[in-house]
Parts: C-alpha cells; structure tokens; sequence
C-alpha cells in the first residue's frame, strides 16, 4: 500500500526531534527521509585535520542519533529511506580526504541507517564522466565504492539506491550519471545477481528528470521492481529548486513544467507500491514560521493526490 513520506531537514530538530516528527504526522506524513546528508557538513568534511561527524564511533553515533530513533517511533513515523552525505568521492582531492569518505563516512553511514532499521540508503553516483572521458570508466568508480560497502548491505538487509542525476558543464545543465535507465536495469541486475540480494536499486528523481528532458513513463516502466524510492519535487526546467509539485508552468495557459500525469501513469503501471517521498526541505524555509506547518501539510495532501490517481 502506498504511503507518504519527506525529508526530515527543515522540520526536525535537534533539540527536540519529537516535537518535529509529530508535526510531520499532524501533516498527513506515515513515512520520512532521513536527511542524514545535512549532519557532516561539505565544508568540514572535507578539511583535513577537522574534527568531522563521522569521526565518532558507531556507538557514539548511535547515541547521538536514539533521540531521533525514540522521537520517530512515538510519533509513528517510519524511516524509510535516507540518503548517504555526499559526494563520496572527489576525483581532484587529497587522497586522505577520499579514503575518509570511502572508508568512514560511508561505512558508518550504513550502519546509521541500520540502526534506525532504514532499508533503503540513497548514494549518489561519482560524476566522473568529463573528468575520466567517459561515462564507462565514470561507472567503474561508482561500482568499485558500491561494492565495498555490498556485503554489508547485504548483511544488513539494506538496499542502496543509486539515482538518476545532472551535471553543470560550460554553463548548461547536461544528463549525469544514471540517466541512461538501460544500463542502470542492467547494472543493477548484475550487482544483484553477483550477491543474491537486492543490495542495489534505483531512485527516481523528478526534479533531475525533468532537468535533463527525461520520459518520466518510460523510464519509470523500464525500471520497473528496481525502483525502489523517490525523491519528489518540483523546478522550472532550468535549475534544481525542490519545490512544491505543480509549482512551476510552461505557458500562461498553466500546463506544469514537470509530467506529473507520465509520473502516476508510469508508476501505476509498474504497481509502485511503496512510498511516495518528497524532497523538498528548501520549501518549509522559503514560508513564514506561521506557515510552514500549512506548507508541510500541502505537500501531504498531494502526496495523497498522486496515491488516489495512481
């Protein structure tokens, strides 16, 4: 049955993450996107000889986390998805700060999302293509650091979801890795296979789709089981906003700028039967404070908008 779900970055804070799990349930939300991402911040990541969040241990990390844990429980809210901080890998730096990544960050992310008894981690793919030369070799980087972390999704039960993204060359936005879905099947397939387990899936973004022209139908139905979860959100075809879905048009006429009617089409007929997650952190802070409980509760209802048509 499907469900409906949204980051927690914005809502949920640290000093009492109840108070913003309940409001996440007053809204209409049963599921929520753990925005692990926004604990290790970009720019202490990746300076060497900082004091990083992932320098913790596994314990201390999971003690700073059981607030969270207790506080989504009570408010009977289900972690379903996270994403993994990135990026992982950074081809031009130091190698100390890419081992970090690889060898703690990533790790302890995965156990992170164990702990919270998540079972789909999203892990954005290397955008290496323009600096190896090619989209092949730019998978061989991806694949390399998925299969180091394989095992212990598969210990763990846990699913990583690599997702269709963008890239920014010379000023225009172009296709990113997982854009080409044929080889995504393929690639997913295969890992899959390799473990006997589904220790890899895909996310579908709309907002990347619909930045790089993606047919969201029919790419959707050639996913099919591989889709997995979604990041749900809205732009002008021209920048990655994560806005509320039906918020931009193409013409004064008012026909949306995204095909939200090719998304429910092409979830219904692959009976998408999980959870219908938004992405869309940055709309709770563009409202007033007196609004954004209203703000999180239209999301909610289009989420319920989109589960009736499909």
């Amino acid at each position: 049955m499907l469900e409906i779900g949204v980051q927690t970055k914005n809502v949920i804070e640290d000093k009492d993450p109840l108070k913003g799990f309940e409001k996440l349930k007053k809204a209409g939300f049963t599921c929520c996107d753990f925005s692990l991402n926004a604990y290790p911040l970009n720019g202490k990541t990746y300076v060497l000889g900082e004091k990083n969040f992932f320098d913790q241990t596994v314990s201390e990390l999971e003690a700073f986390f059981k607030p969270y844990k207790e506080g989504a429980e009570r408010a009977g809210i289900t972690v379903n998805q996270m994403h993994m901080p990135y990026p992982v890998y950074m081809p031009q730096a130091a190698h100390e700060i890419n081992d970090y990544l690889w060898n703690q960050a990533a790790p302890k992310s995965m156990e992170i999302c164990a702990f919270f008894g998540c079972r789909y981690i999203v892990v954005h793919g290397f955008k290496l293509a323009y600096y190896l030369g090619s989209e092949e070799q730019e998978w061989e980087q991806t694949e390399r650091f998925l299969v180091s972390l394989a095992p212990m999704a598969k210990e763990m039960g846990i699913t990583m979801c690599i997702e269709n993204l963008y890239e920014s060359i010379g000023g225009h936005i172009v296709e990113g890795p997982g854009c080409d879905v044929r080889r995504a099947v393929e690639r997913i397939d295969r890992m899959n296979d390799r473990y006997h387990a589904e220790v890899l899936g895909f996310c579908f973004d709309t907002g990347h789709a619909n930045l790089v022209g993606i047919d969201f139908e029919s790419f959707i139905m050639v996913l099919g089981h591989r889709l997995k979860v979604l990041h749900i959100h809205d732009n002008d075809g021209r920048s990655d906003l994560h806005q509320i879905p039906f918020t931009f048009t193409r013409t004064r006429e008012n026909k949306p700028s995204t095909d939200w009617e090719g998304f429910v089409r092409g979830l219904r007929n692959i009976r998408f039967d999980k959870v219908l997650s938004f992405e869309t952190a940055p709309v709770i802070t563009a409202f007033p404070e007196a609004l954004r409980e209203e703000a999180l509760a239209l999301i909610a209802k289009i989420g319920g908008y989109f589960k009736d048509e499909i």
